[in-house]
């Protein structure tokens, strides 16, 4: 007996457009962001997923995403759990700042450092280390167990907060995660065995 993980990063936001540091900002989804959640839903129900239960972050582009999934797979009235555990990694200073601009500000290499590195944050913000930190105990405590019982879980959340959670289930290094691009309202879906260890890759 396996569980099923499905994580999907939110679709396309308006920040994202307009390549704007986001972290934990707000902004709204894009027309193509809409349409990237509506195909995930519409690519999980394909495959006849029907989840048991269902996560996502405190912010509303991932709520959003989530929401719009759920409409296309048509699953109403369902309990959500919302956590700021699952938010995106919060970029501190660097938020709302294009990123063209941070550039000019502190150099190019000091944003790619900020931004690639896997343990030095940005100032007044999280590095990916930071958000691992918060995101992997909720991960382990709150969704794991469902997963060894053999739950269907679907997550909506971020590229950050989806990066710690992939880095821990496929064992991968910092070096390795930080080159693993998590596209925006693409699902990956894992097989979790009883023992909490990755099973097996599924093709989305």
């Amino acid at each position: 007996m396996t569980g099923t993980l499905i994580l999907v990063r939110h679709g396309e936001s308006e920040w994202n457009l307009k390549n704007l540091f986001t972290g934990w900002r707000n902004p709204g989804l894009t027309e193509k962001g809409i349409e990237e959640a509506r195909a995930a839903g519409r690519l999980l129900k394909a495959k006849g997923l029907v989840p048991d239960l269902y996560y996502t972050s405190a912010l509303v582009r991932a709520q959003k995403t989530l929401d719009l999934m759920l409409e296309e797979m048509g699953i109403e009235n369902v309990t959500i759990t919302r956590n700021v555990a699952l938010n995106e990694r919060d970029y501190g200073d660097l938020s709302g700042l294009n990123k063209d601009d941070a550039r000019a500000k502190w150099g190019e290499e000091q944003v790619l450092i900020w931004r690639r590195s896997y343990d030095v944050p940005p100032p007044g913000g999280e590095s990916l280390k930071d958000t691992a930190a918060r995101t992997l105990p909720y991960y382990e405590a709150e969704i794991l167990p469902h997963l060894k019982a053999g739950k269907t879980v679907l997550i909506a959340a971020h590229g950050n907060s989806l990066r710690a959670m992939v880095m821990a289930i496929e064992k991968l290094t910092p070096e390795e995660i930080l080159k693993r691009e998590i596209a925006t309202g693409q699902p990956t879906i894992y097989r979790i065995g009883t023992d909490g260890e990755l099973a097996e890759k599924v093709a989305a």
